[in-house]
């Protein structure tokens, strides 16, 4: 903004008048704090709150008054002091930080009635009362919308740092609680928001990818409580690529729309703990998603969602080293047969070793199954029915082992399901 001249005498005046403000009535005082106070209930029912507002009204009213017995007319530079910074940080704490712009302008339109009252005590010419009146106008709206913008600016850093603090509170808390150092249920219901006094099916959400925004993990926990539908949820920013999830009281179970969300998210993956009761349970369910976590980490899976119930046996099982042993050793040739040969077995063993049923399961004619089933008997070192448990485990395992084998076996072609292959026995 330019700055406009006056002439000695309004300079004069406006010094005056400035001397006049930096002394101001009591009442006067009143009515700038009770104007502020009638701007939101909250302020109002708040006495704390009220005091911090009427400080950072006075020291605006100060600071603007001082710059013009010190250069009158001049445009005043905006001013972040103490007072300002403290109403800021109170503002964000209460959740109440857009209501700084209506307490400026509050303040703003009060300051100017009473400068236009002090400028008719001066002066009853019309020529110095125009100029009396205009310096401030001129420079006020500037001074509040600068200021305006600096103290947005720092309220957005202290609404920053105020959600990195909730944050970490959050977390030593929920940590109280998986370490066994609490089992205070009032008290953590109150710290948490979130009733521990109920079914709980927690989960892990991550980001494999450390140089993404993770909004992939927010959008993919709150995707999660959607599908579980769930009526009441408790998130905790574990790091800034994972959260820590509790949905209390599901009522279903289809992850199909977790699935669709996290196709907008390709480097965020979910780990989903088993369903258990009370703050017992609260820490079981989230030692199991750790459990799965951790496993799909080992096994280098490229699985997106994995749950512990359907993981528990195979995170026991590759807990150990030797467990690519036990895979290859019980599979022989045919841990390189393929997805459909590994996918049909062990469907076929899911499915108590009945041919209909597995045909049915996958959607195949029964001889096309016999074929398979005949070429897998083929490939593993032992007859299946007598190791089918440790097949199934072995598959299972395979299954969520993010590596592939590097050399397939060739399989041979699948007959017309015409075909009658004699060596592969019926129902059983």
């Amino acid at each position: 903004m330019s700055r406009r001249k006056f002439s000695p005498r309004v300079r004069d005046l406006i010094r005056e008048g400035s001397w006049i403000a930096l002394n101001p009535s009591p009442e006067w005082l009143e009515d700038l704090d009770r104007a502020t106070l009638a701007a939101h209930p909250s302020i109002a029912d708040d006495p704390e709150l009220a005091a911090v507002v009427s400080r950072s009204n006075r020291a605006n009213l100060v600071h603007f008054a001082s710059a013009h017995l010190r250069d009158p007319g001049a445009p005043v530079p905006p001013h972040l002091g103490d007072e300002q910074l403290h109403m800021a940080r109170e503002l964000v704490r209460r959740g109440l930080d857009t209501l700084a712009l209506e307490i400026y302008r509050i303040g703003h339109n009060v300051a100017l009635r009473r400068w236009t009252e002090i400028a008719f005590g001066l002066t009853s010419d019309p020529h110095e009362l125009r100029d009396l009146i205009d310096a401030p106008f001129l420079t006020a709206n500037e001074y509040v919308d600068a200021t305006l913008a600096r103290l947005t600016a720092r309220m957005e850093k202290e609404h920053d740092a105020l959600t990195r603090d909730l944050r970490a509170e959050r977390r030593k808390f929920v940590e109280l609680i998986l370490d066994g150092a609490t089992d205070d249920l009032d008290r953590a219901e109150v710290q948490l928001g979130y009733s521990l006094n109920r079914s709980h099916i927690a989960a892990i959400i991550w980001s494999d990818d450390p140089d993404s925004n993770h909004h992939g993990v927010d959008e993919a926990a709150d995707a999660l409580g959607q599908a579980m539908e769930s009526p009441q949820s408790l998130t905790v920013f574990a790091s800034s690529a994972t959260r820590w999830v509790w949905l209390g009281d599901i009522v279903t179970y289809d992850l199909g729309r977790v699935h669709q969300a996290l196709d907008l998210a390709p480097h965020t993956r979910i780990a989903i703990g088993s369903v258990a009761e009370g703050i017992d349970g609260f820490r079981s369910s989230h030692n199991d998603a750790l459990t799965t976590q951790r496993m799909l980490a080992r096994l280098k899976s490229q699985q997106r969602i994995a749950c512990f119930d359907d993981v528990e046996m195979v995170a026991l099982l590759t807990q150990n080293p030797a467990a690519g042993n036990f895979i290859k050793h019980t599979l022989g040739e045919f841990e390189s047969a393929g997805p459909t040969l590994h996918a049909t077995v062990l469907t076929y063993i899911n499915e108590q070793c009945n041919t209909s049923r597995t045909a049915k399961a996958l959607y195949i004619h029964r001889n096309t199954l016999l074929h398979r089933l005949a070429t897998a008997e083929r490939l593993l070192p032992r007859p299946l029915e007598y190791t089918t448990v440790r097949v199934g485990v072995a598959l299972e395992a395979l299954r969520w082992r993010g590596d592939k084998p590097s050399d397939p076996v060739q399989v041979p072609t699948e007959p017309h399901h015409n075909s009658v292959l004699a060596e592969v026995p019926s129902d059983r």
